[in-house]
Protein backbone atom coordinates (compact mmCIF):
# COMPACT_ATOMS: atom_id res chain seq x y z
CA UNK A 1 0.00 0.00 0.00
CA UNK A 2 1.18 3.54 -0.69
CA UNK A 3 2.40 5.61 2.09
CA UNK A 4 -0.28 9.10 2.30
CA UNK A 5 1.80 12.15 2.97
CA UNK A 6 0.69 15.84 3.88
CA UNK A 7 3.14 18.78 3.18
CA UNK A 8 2.51 22.11 4.64
CA UNK A 9 3.57 24.76 2.55
CA UNK A 10 3.79 22.48 -0.56
CA UNK A 11 3.91 25.21 -2.93
CA UNK A 12 7.06 26.53 -1.57
CA UNK A 13 10.68 25.68 -1.68
CA UNK A 14 11.61 22.66 -0.04
CA UNK A 15 7.94 21.93 -0.28
CA UNK A 16 7.80 21.55 -3.96
CA UNK A 17 11.00 19.51 -4.33
CA UNK A 18 9.87 17.31 -1.67
CA UNK A 19 6.57 16.58 -3.41
CA UNK A 20 8.30 16.35 -6.72
CA UNK A 21 10.22 13.70 -5.33
CA UNK A 22 8.07 11.32 -3.17
CA UNK A 23 4.87 12.09 -6.04
CA UNK A 24 6.21 8.43 -7.63
CA UNK A 25 5.74 6.44 -4.67
CA UNK A 26 3.47 7.91 -2.30
CA UNK A 27 0.17 9.50 -2.19
CA UNK A 28 1.10 12.91 -1.73
CA UNK A 29 -1.65 16.32 -0.53
CA UNK A 30 -0.31 19.85 -0.70
CA UNK A 31 -1.60 22.42 1.96
CA UNK A 32 -0.57 25.97 1.22
CA UNK A 33 -2.28 29.32 1.25
CA UNK A 34 -0.23 30.94 -1.07
CA UNK A 35 0.90 33.36 1.05
CA UNK A 36 4.72 32.49 -0.28
CA UNK A 37 4.26 29.41 -2.28
CA UNK A 38 3.86 30.15 -5.73
CA UNK A 39 1.12 29.35 -8.36
CA UNK A 40 4.12 28.44 -11.25
CA UNK A 41 4.52 26.20 -13.76
CA UNK A 42 6.37 24.11 -11.61
CA UNK A 43 3.35 23.48 -9.16
CA UNK A 44 1.10 23.05 -12.55
CA UNK A 45 3.31 20.16 -13.54
CA UNK A 46 3.05 17.97 -10.46
CA UNK A 47 -0.99 18.92 -10.13
CA UNK A 48 -1.75 16.18 -12.21
CA UNK A 49 0.48 13.66 -9.58
CA UNK A 50 -0.39 15.41 -6.11
CA UNK A 51 -3.51 17.21 -4.77
CA UNK A 52 -3.67 20.00 -3.56
CA UNK A 53 -5.77 21.97 -0.78
CA UNK A 54 -5.63 25.54 -0.21
CA UNK A 55 -5.88 26.69 3.66
CA UNK A 56 -4.56 29.48 6.08
CA UNK A 57 -2.74 27.58 8.76
CA UNK A 58 -3.44 30.57 11.20
CA UNK A 59 -6.77 28.72 11.32
CA UNK A 60 -7.83 25.60 12.71
CA UNK A 61 -8.25 22.95 10.18
CA UNK A 62 -11.49 22.95 9.24
CA UNK A 63 -13.38 19.05 9.98
CA UNK A 64 -13.32 16.92 6.75
CA UNK A 65 -10.95 19.33 5.20
CA UNK A 66 -7.95 16.90 5.50
CA UNK A 67 -7.83 12.87 5.27
CA UNK A 68 -7.28 11.49 8.52
CA UNK A 69 -5.25 8.57 7.49
CA UNK A 70 -2.08 10.22 6.54
CA UNK A 71 1.69 8.08 7.44
CA UNK A 72 3.45 11.20 7.30
CA UNK A 73 3.09 15.07 7.78
CA UNK A 74 6.44 16.97 6.85
CA UNK A 75 5.45 20.86 8.15
CA UNK A 76 7.58 23.47 6.67
CA UNK A 77 4.39 26.37 5.93
CA UNK A 78 6.43 29.24 8.04
CA UNK A 79 7.62 32.82 7.13
CA UNK A 80 11.05 32.43 6.61
CA UNK A 81 13.76 34.93 5.83
CA UNK A 82 15.79 37.62 7.21
CA UNK A 83 14.12 40.30 5.56
CA UNK A 84 10.91 39.10 6.27
CA UNK A 85 11.79 38.53 10.20
CA UNK A 86 13.65 42.20 10.30
CA UNK A 87 10.35 43.90 8.45
CA UNK A 88 7.51 42.54 9.90
CA UNK A 89 8.36 40.31 13.26
CA UNK A 90 4.56 40.38 14.28
CA UNK A 91 3.62 38.58 11.39
CA UNK A 92 7.32 36.14 11.31
CA UNK A 93 5.64 35.30 15.26
CA UNK A 94 2.02 34.84 14.47
CA UNK A 95 2.10 32.59 11.78
CA UNK A 96 4.66 30.63 12.61
CA UNK A 97 3.16 29.67 15.86
CA UNK A 98 -0.44 29.74 14.89
CA UNK A 99 0.72 26.95 11.81
CA UNK A 100 2.11 24.76 14.68
CA UNK A 101 -0.42 25.10 16.98
CA UNK A 102 -3.49 24.00 14.26
CA UNK A 103 -1.09 21.73 12.44
CA UNK A 104 -0.45 20.07 15.80
CA UNK A 105 -3.95 20.13 16.88
CA UNK A 106 -5.32 18.61 13.86
CA UNK A 107 -2.06 15.92 13.80
CA UNK A 108 -3.25 14.80 17.28
CA UNK A 109 -6.40 13.13 15.91
CA UNK A 110 -4.36 10.66 13.47
CA UNK A 111 -3.18 7.59 14.47
CA UNK A 112 0.21 6.53 13.54
CA UNK A 113 1.15 9.59 11.38
CA UNK A 114 5.21 10.47 11.62
CA UNK A 115 5.38 14.56 11.75
CA UNK A 116 8.58 15.71 10.54
CA UNK A 117 8.95 19.66 11.71
CA UNK A 118 10.88 22.23 9.96
CA UNK A 119 12.85 24.16 12.40
CA UNK A 120 16.41 26.56 11.64
CA UNK A 121 19.81 26.14 12.84
CA UNK A 122 18.55 30.01 13.93
CA UNK A 123 17.13 28.27 17.02
CA UNK A 124 20.81 28.08 18.38
CA UNK A 125 21.93 31.47 16.93
CA UNK A 126 21.91 32.96 20.48
CA UNK A 127 24.22 29.89 22.37
CA UNK A 128 26.81 31.22 19.87
CA UNK A 129 26.70 34.70 20.08
CA UNK A 130 26.88 34.51 23.98
CA UNK A 131 29.92 31.65 23.93
CA UNK A 132 27.56 28.76 24.56
CA UNK A 133 28.25 26.70 22.15
CA UNK A 134 30.89 25.52 19.69
CA UNK A 135 31.19 26.09 15.77
CA UNK A 136 30.53 23.38 14.02
CA UNK A 137 27.24 22.99 16.06
CA UNK A 138 25.29 19.81 17.19
CA UNK A 139 22.26 19.94 18.48
CA UNK A 140 22.25 19.09 22.00
CA UNK A 141 23.37 22.87 22.69
CA UNK A 142 21.57 25.21 25.22
CA UNK A 143 19.39 27.40 23.79
CA UNK A 144 19.55 31.19 24.31
CA UNK A 145 17.20 33.90 22.95
CA UNK A 146 19.76 37.09 21.03
CA UNK A 147 18.60 40.10 21.83
CA UNK A 148 14.82 40.42 21.64
CA UNK A 149 15.04 43.99 20.66
CA UNK A 150 16.05 43.40 17.78
CA UNK A 151 13.76 42.03 15.02
CA UNK A 152 15.64 39.20 13.89
CA UNK A 153 15.17 37.16 16.58
CA UNK A 154 11.44 37.02 15.78
CA UNK A 155 12.47 33.97 13.62
CA UNK A 156 14.35 32.22 15.52
CA UNK A 157 12.30 32.46 18.61
CA UNK A 158 9.83 31.00 16.74
CA UNK A 159 11.48 27.92 15.88
CA UNK A 160 12.53 27.26 19.59
CA UNK A 161 8.85 27.11 20.23
CA UNK A 162 7.61 25.37 17.29
CA UNK A 163 10.59 22.72 18.72
CA UNK A 164 9.10 23.14 22.18
CA UNK A 165 5.54 22.73 20.93
CA UNK A 166 6.32 19.27 18.66
CA UNK A 167 8.05 17.97 21.73
CA UNK A 168 4.82 18.40 23.86
CA UNK A 169 2.27 17.15 21.62
CA UNK A 170 4.17 14.33 20.60
CA UNK A 171 4.85 13.10 24.34
CA UNK A 172 0.95 13.93 24.82
CA UNK A 173 -0.39 12.04 21.84
CA UNK A 174 2.48 9.20 21.02
CA UNK A 175 3.20 10.10 17.33
CA UNK A 176 6.42 9.82 16.47
CA UNK A 177 8.70 13.05 16.06
CA UNK A 178 11.52 14.43 13.50
CA UNK A 179 12.71 17.91 14.01
CA UNK A 180 15.31 19.11 11.57
CA UNK A 181 17.23 21.99 11.97
CA UNK A 182 18.16 23.52 8.25
CA UNK A 183 21.33 24.70 7.81
CA UNK A 184 21.27 27.45 4.64
CA UNK A 185 19.40 25.24 2.07
CA UNK A 186 19.21 26.66 -1.57
CA UNK A 187 18.14 26.26 -4.81
CA UNK A 188 15.93 26.99 -7.66
CA UNK A 189 12.28 27.94 -7.04
CA UNK A 190 13.83 29.61 -3.27
CA UNK A 191 12.77 33.28 -3.58
CA UNK A 192 14.36 36.02 -3.65
CA UNK A 193 14.64 36.74 0.06
CA UNK A 194 18.30 34.66 0.36
CA UNK A 195 21.40 36.04 -0.28
CA UNK A 196 22.39 33.83 -3.34
CA UNK A 197 19.25 34.61 -5.49
CA UNK A 198 20.28 38.49 -3.88
CA UNK A 199 23.13 38.09 -5.60
CA UNK A 200 21.72 36.69 -8.90
CA UNK A 201 19.43 39.50 -9.32
CA UNK A 202 21.72 42.04 -8.14
CA UNK A 203 24.47 41.05 -10.48
CA UNK A 204 21.83 40.46 -13.58
CA UNK A 205 20.50 43.89 -12.98
CA UNK A 206 24.14 45.64 -13.45
CA UNK A 207 25.23 46.47 -9.77
CA UNK A 208 28.91 47.86 -10.33
CA UNK A 209 30.26 48.09 -7.68
CA UNK A 210 28.51 45.21 -6.16
CA UNK A 211 27.85 45.72 -2.43
CA UNK A 212 28.73 42.53 0.36
CA UNK A 213 27.55 42.56 3.82
CA UNK A 214 29.34 41.04 6.29
CA UNK A 215 31.90 39.61 3.44
CA UNK A 216 34.36 37.33 5.78
CA UNK A 217 31.28 35.42 7.57
CA UNK A 218 31.32 31.79 6.60
CA UNK A 219 28.23 29.38 6.01
CA UNK A 220 28.00 25.81 4.41
CA UNK A 221 25.07 25.74 1.63
CA UNK A 222 22.68 22.43 1.37
CA UNK A 223 21.66 22.04 -1.86
CA UNK A 224 17.63 21.17 -1.91
CA UNK A 225 18.07 18.04 -3.28
CA UNK A 226 20.64 17.08 -0.35
CA UNK A 227 17.95 18.10 2.07
CA UNK A 228 15.33 16.56 0.70
CA UNK A 229 16.88 13.32 0.91
CA UNK A 230 17.98 13.90 4.63
CA UNK A 231 14.86 14.65 5.78
CA UNK A 232 12.80 11.63 3.54
CA UNK A 233 15.18 9.36 5.45
CA UNK A 234 15.00 10.87 8.96
CA UNK A 235 11.31 10.57 8.67
CA UNK A 236 11.21 6.85 7.53
CA UNK A 237 13.51 5.88 10.20
CA UNK A 238 11.34 3.22 12.79
CA UNK A 239 12.44 4.82 15.75
CA UNK A 240 9.66 6.31 18.16
CA UNK A 241 11.31 8.48 20.33
CA UNK A 242 11.74 12.24 19.21
CA UNK A 243 15.16 12.77 16.95
CA UNK A 244 16.08 16.25 16.51
CA UNK A 245 18.99 16.38 13.82
CA UNK A 246 20.80 18.89 11.88
CA UNK A 247 20.04 19.14 8.14
CA UNK A 248 23.13 20.86 5.73
CA UNK A 249 26.61 21.33 4.36
CA UNK A 250 29.47 20.63 6.64
CA UNK A 251 31.93 20.16 3.48
CA UNK A 252 32.26 23.48 1.50
CA UNK A 253 32.43 25.97 4.33
CA UNK A 254 32.55 29.20 2.06
CA UNK A 255 33.45 33.45 2.55
CA UNK A 256 30.30 35.41 1.83
CA UNK A 257 32.92 37.57 -0.66
CA UNK A 258 34.14 34.12 -1.91
CA UNK A 259 30.46 32.69 -2.48
CA UNK A 260 30.01 36.69 -4.05
CA UNK A 261 32.96 35.77 -7.12
CA UNK A 262 31.50 31.97 -7.57
CA UNK A 263 28.47 33.49 -8.49
CA UNK A 264 30.50 36.05 -10.72
CA UNK A 265 31.89 33.34 -12.25
CA UNK A 266 28.80 31.03 -12.92
CA UNK A 267 27.08 34.56 -14.68
CA UNK A 268 30.62 35.53 -16.12
CA UNK A 269 30.20 39.08 -14.71
CA UNK A 270 32.99 40.46 -12.36
CA UNK A 271 32.18 43.97 -10.82
CA UNK A 272 34.24 45.92 -8.65
CA UNK A 273 33.17 44.91 -4.91
CA UNK A 274 32.24 47.30 -1.82
CA UNK A 275 32.41 45.18 1.57
CA UNK A 276 30.11 46.37 4.03
CA UNK A 277 29.23 45.34 7.62
CA UNK A 278 27.41 42.31 8.35
CA UNK A 279 23.87 43.33 9.93
CA UNK A 280 22.84 42.71 13.76
CA UNK A 281 22.69 39.19 15.14
CA UNK A 282 24.13 38.35 11.76
CA UNK A 283 26.70 35.02 12.96
CA UNK A 284 30.22 35.62 12.22
CA UNK A 285 30.39 31.97 11.25
CA UNK A 286 27.47 28.82 11.09
CA UNK A 287 28.85 25.69 10.38
CA UNK A 288 26.34 22.21 11.71
CA UNK A 289 27.57 19.49 13.02
CA UNK A 290 26.57 16.46 10.95
CA UNK A 291 27.43 13.65 13.26
CA UNK A 292 23.81 12.81 14.06
CA UNK A 293 22.40 12.57 10.55
CA UNK A 294 25.05 10.48 9.68
CA UNK A 295 24.78 8.30 12.27
CA UNK A 296 21.24 7.76 11.73
CA UNK A 297 21.09 8.08 7.79
CA UNK A 298 24.51 7.53 6.07
CA UNK A 299 23.90 10.83 5.02
CA UNK A 300 26.25 12.93 2.27
CA UNK A 301 25.91 15.42 0.06
CA UNK A 302 25.85 14.67 -3.49
CA UNK A 303 25.65 18.24 -5.34
CA UNK A 304 28.72 20.03 -4.22
CA UNK A 305 28.54 23.73 -4.41
CA UNK A 306 30.17 24.65 -7.81
CA UNK A 307 27.14 22.16 -9.59
CA UNK A 308 24.54 23.68 -7.01
CA UNK A 309 25.39 27.07 -7.86
CA UNK A 310 25.75 26.48 -11.72
CA UNK A 311 22.05 25.02 -11.58
CA UNK A 312 20.37 27.80 -9.18
CA UNK A 313 21.82 31.07 -10.98
CA UNK A 314 20.48 29.26 -14.50
CA UNK A 315 17.04 29.21 -12.67
CA UNK A 316 16.93 32.47 -11.39
CA UNK A 317 18.81 34.04 -14.76
CA UNK A 318 15.78 32.50 -16.89
CA UNK A 319 13.06 33.69 -14.03
CA UNK A 320 14.43 36.84 -13.71
CA UNK A 321 14.63 37.01 -17.73
CA UNK A 322 10.62 35.92 -17.88
CA UNK A 323 9.83 38.32 -15.04
CA UNK A 324 11.36 41.20 -17.26
CA UNK A 325 9.24 40.44 -20.35
CA UNK A 326 5.78 40.25 -17.97
CA UNK A 327 5.91 35.93 -18.22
Amino acid sequence: MRKKTLITGGAGFIGLHLARRLSATRDVTLLDDFSRGRSDTALSDLLGHVELVEHDLTTPVPDGLLADDFTEVYHLAAVVGVAESNDNPRRVLRTNLLTTVHLLDWLSGLTGATLCFASSSEAYAGSVEAGLAAVPTAEDVPLALPDPSVARSSYGFSKIAGEVLCRTYAHAHGFPLRMVRFHNVYGPRMGYDHVIPQFVERLLSGADPFEIHGADQTRAFCHVDDAVDAIIALTALPTKEPLLVNVGNDEEEIRIRDLARKVFDTLDRHPAVDVHPAPPLSPARRLPDLARLRELTGHRSKVGLDEGLRRTCAWYAQDIAARGTGA
